[in-house]
């Protein structure tokens, strides 16, 4: 820093160093030895080591004390976040130092990675630490020759049980581990540095680095031109900002975490020495934020209402939150997102474009596909996802170029398919909930009608010779030596938008146990491995679910591209859509003739059994079995159709989005799920005491008549809740079901609660009262809403079939699976039908409830199908973004399910050579 920064009294500077793990504390650094080179004195309160302060700054100017207000995100191991530690533990120490300053009548200053949590903010450049030796003197200190590759491991910590070999590294390689602990044995081609050894040295004296991605290795790993081999870290939202910078600049190369454990790192390394990093930019914000900290202390004001706002939302802690966002949303992010969505047409990073309601008219498809089999059925968002095959080649032929960035996920699927071999192509939509919900696991009748957004999966079966495998699946094949073997590759476009692994492989070996397909309690716990990979258990899980319950064996290869346009989190059933339209993909592929009810049964078997999510089958039902603008009607028990239910031409359905991520497998779903098992035993072993007591008695009491007992008899083999009509619930066992039931307490009178798909945790309290009473009449609801939809139009049938929905909507609150989100929009909903407005006028919009597993998600409206409805909607979007900042997406119109829509068999039609 210049002299004019000097100033003639010296200021103290109290800071505050977050717990967040030592990546904090090595920025600081930087920040304060420019404080003291001006002349300040700083006081550094801190959790971490001495060292990392004192083997940076010499100097009495620097004062150390140690204190740790928070810890941040409790981690297992270096790679894994321990979630419920963490909500245990974890405290936002801004706050804290903001407060503290602010009563100690003095400025603060928040330095941060990212700012999104901030109204004002000022960017600076990257925060590097200079450099104390030279890569040549670093190497003659170690004693490693110059012909000797260096990767350096630095992930803080190796993850637990973790064991480094010595075929891990190509031959000539050599590993320095930092943060190693005294006891770990290391084979001779690792080194294990001091744990005061000063890393950006040890960095930029190597030829690449091995880590997990964070601000700190990322930036010094750009400013020392080192490329970074990276592995993905679970709940990490900083991540897509930090990997999308790697790769711009031409500095980072993803490792699966499997790859990582396994020891498969060769060809990660040998791709990471071919790169050349490129980062040009600032390396000095240190200097910078010092400079900004002792301005603002002398009573500068830095910020700025420029900076407020939308450009906050670039930056990365929000994209981790956000990027599962829609069209319409009020962000502004990078370009490299922006020119993604815009170039595939994203709604979640699909690469099937928004649909209105004439687009369902196109009919026509790409010409340089030859359908052998099948309809594209005028679907535009098929025809969509076929010409997005065909850009494939355009990605792979640019792949050399550097004039246009291609993002991963196109660049992976376009080496993903042999185009002389046939592709198979399946369609599922996903679904709106109408009526029916979490009824469905106790045998309700369910009203659901598909989605117009579906998921899109290709699939083509090739013989292990002639598929284009992927560089580092080519590699753990070669090395296993056993020749070309079946792998399954999976492409999953909207990766980029939900911050997941954009690909998968597997040895489809690997299913196998032995001589038989693999458990599925082994299986949950293969896909768990790598939470960025954890998506793939949806989509691979179908080829085990086939192997187990239907025999298949599979000798070939299979290669897939899955691209869905149903938003994840909604409510709306985009994992259904997936499961659905893979396993109806590979069905084809195979030669499997499976009618669209087995098919849904297997695919809940899917989420059931190896995804671990305890749903219903209702929404693979809808999705195999559902037809466009039909509402399709199922008993749960375990799935009869009934039929199709035709919306009357004045009734109109819509989905409105709360921005409350909902997840079937959440404790709340769970939970109320097992509370309705629960009451569903307790009834029926109620129902067997009175039956006994009317036989040892000989004569039937005042309560049982005669054809009561044949009623008892039935209510004691019970076999779904909703086989018990209300008022017998009422008249016998309302009163002798409990509000609340502790797990352990269950189990000591009742042993087990014969729910296949739940375990009850001893320790937990159920609320029974509610979630055994809300499928018992949702399943009349239901009843009562489908007979009206078929009755005589009138404002009253609309009044009923709206008063309808709210009685479900405040029943699933009554169990706790409401959410303030879907509440607003409900409340919404209600203003709007009951203003002066709509009261003056025909009556526009009629009834709204939440749908599906609840606790946020997507909430139904029904309405009368005209433009005034439809206004009233936007109206309701817009209003729940002033109230909330979130802008729904608005679901309407519907689409065929996969049986209706079948498969199409394409090849690409080859081009004639030119003389």
């Amino acid at each position: 820093m210049g002299q004019e920064h000097l100033m003639k009294r010296p200021l103290i500077f109290a800071y505050y160093v977050t717990g967040h793990g030592f990546g904090h504390a090595t920025r600081v650094v930087e920040v304060a030895r420019h404080l003291i080179l001006a002349g300040h004195d700083v006081h550094v309160v801190t959790g971490a080591p001495d060292y990392v302060f004192t083997t940076e700054i010499e100097s009495p100017r620097l004062f150390l004390r140690k204190v740790l207000l928070d810890c941040g995100a409790v981690q297992a191991d270096a790679l894994t976040v321990d979630r419920l530690a963490s909500l245990e533990k974890v405290s936002d120490v801004v706050p804290v130092a903001c407060r503290a300053a602010a009563d100690a009548g003095i400025r603060s200053v928040c330095v941060t990675n990212f700012s999104a949590a901030f109204r004002d903010a000022i960017d600076v450049p990257l925060v590097v630490r200079r450099l104390h030796k030279s890569r040549d003197e670093v190497r003659r200190e170690l004693g490693i020759p110059d012909d000797v590759k260096i990767v350096i491991l630095n992930f803080g910590g190796q993850p637990s049980g973790w064991t480094l070999k010595e075929d891990y590294l190509p031959h000539g390689w050599l590993c320095l581990v930092c943060g190693a602990s005294e006891s770990l044995e290391l084979p001779a081609n690792f080194m294990k540095l001091a744990k005061d050894a000063y890393t950006p040295d040890m960095i930029a004296a190597s030829d690449c680095m091995l880590g997990k991605i964070g601000y700190g290795t990322v930036s010094e790993a750009l400013a020392y031109k080192i490329p970074f081999v990276f592995v993905r870290r679970d709940y990490f939202n900083e991540e897509p900002f930090l990997r999308n910078m790697l790769e711009f600049y031409q500095g980072g190369v993803e490792m699966i975490r499997r790859d990582l454990l396994t020891g498969h790192w060769r060809p990660y390394l040998e791709r990471a020495i071919s790169l050349k990093p490129c980062y040009e930019g600032g390396i000095n914000g240190g200097e910078v934020a010092a400079r900004i900290l002792q301005d603002t202390a002398t009573g500068k004001n830095y910020t700025s209402d420029k900076l407020s706002g939308a450009r906050r939302l670039r930056d990365a802690i929000v994209l981790g939150y956000q990027l599962q966002r829609v069209p319409g949303r009020d962000l502004s992010i990078p370009e490299w997102y922006a020119n993604a969505e815009n170039e595939l047409g994203l709604r979640t990073g699909s690469a099937t474009a928004e649909m209105n309601d004439d687009s369902f008219a196109m009919a026509s498809y790409p010409e340089d596909f030859e359908i052998l089999h099948g309809d594209v059925m005028g679907l535009s968002d098929t025809v969509n996802f076929l010409k997005s095959l065909l850009e494939l080649d355009a990605v792979l032929d640019s792949g050399k170029s550097t004039e246009k960035r291609q993002i991963r996920e196109r660049k992976a699927a376009a080496n993903l398919f042999n185009w002389e071999e046939d592709i198979f192509v399946a369609r599922a939509p996903g679904r709106l909930d109408v009526m029916g919900g979490i009824a469905d696991y106790s045998g309700s009748l369910v009203l659901q009608m598909p989605t117009r957004e579906a998921c899109h999966v290709a699939v083509q079966k090739i013989h292990p010779t002639k598929q284009r495998l992927w560089k580092h699946a080519l590699a753990r094949q070669n090395a296993k030596g056993q020749g070309p073997t079946p792998v399954l590759q999976i492409v999953s476009y909207g990766s980029e938008l939900s911050n997941r692994g954009p690909t998968f492989d597997m040895d489809l070996s690997d299913f196998m146990d032995g001589e038989q397909p693999m458990s599925y309690e082994k299986a949950r716990s293969y896909f768990a491995r790598d939470p960025s990979q954890r998506w793939a258990a949806y989509i691979a899980g179908t080829i085990l679910v086939l192997m187990k319950e239907l025999g298949i064996c599979f000798e070939d290869s299979i290669s897939m591209l899955v691209s869905s346009a149903v938003p994840e989190g909604k409510g709306v059933s985009s994992s259904a859509a997936v499961e659905v339209a893979t396993m109806s993909a590979i069905a084809a592929a195979h030669g499997l003739n499976i009618n669209p009810r087995e098919l849904a049964l297997l695919c809940q078997k899917v989420e059931n059994h190896v995804v671990g999510a305890p749903c219903g089958v209702m929404d693979q039902m809808t999705s195999a079995c559902g037809e466009a603008n039909k509402l399709l009607a199922m008993v749960c028990q375990p799935a009869e159709v009934l039929g199709l239910v035709d919306i009357p031409s004045h009734v109109r359905f819509w989905g409105i989005d709360s921005g409350i991520r909902h997840s079937v497998g959440g404790a709340d779903y769970g939970s109320v799920r097992i509370g309705a098992f629960m009451g569903r035993k307790i009834i029926k072993s109620v129902a067997s005491d009175l039956l006994s007591e009317s036989c040892a008695n000989g004569v039937t009491s005042d309560d049982l008549e005669e054809d009561g007992v044949e009623l008892l008899e039935k209510e004691a083999a019970l076999d779904y809740l909703c086989n018990l009509s209300p008022h017998r619930y009422e008249a016998l066992y309302v009163k002798r079901l409990p509000e609340t039931l502790l797990g352990e307490t269950f189990l000591e009178k009742y042993d087990d609660h014969n729910d296949p798909v739940t375990v009850i945790d001893k320790k937990r309290n159920y609320g029974l009262r509610a979630a055994t009473r809300h499928p018992i009449y949702e399943n009349f609801r239901v009843k009562a809403f489908k007979a009206l939809l078929t009755s005589s139009t009138s404002d009253y049938q609309l009044t009923a079939l709206g008063e309808l929905m709210y009685q479900c909507h405040y029943s699933y609150s009554a169990c706790g699976l409401g959410s303030d989100g879907t509440d607003r929009l409900v409340q919404l909903v209600q203003e709007m039908q009951h203003g002066k407005n709509s009261r003056s006028a025909e009556g526009t919009l009629y009834g709204s409830k939440i749908t599906g597993g609840g606790s946020g998600g997507t909430v139904c409206v029904v309405g009368r199908n005209c433009l005034r409805s439809s206004e009233q909607i936007l109206q309701i979007q817009q209003r729940y973004k002033n109230a909330t900042g979130h802008l729904p997406i608005i679901f309407e119109g519907s689409s065929p399910g996969a049986g209706k829509f079948g498969h199409l068999r394409i090849r690409r039609r080859l081009q004639p050579e030119q003389n």
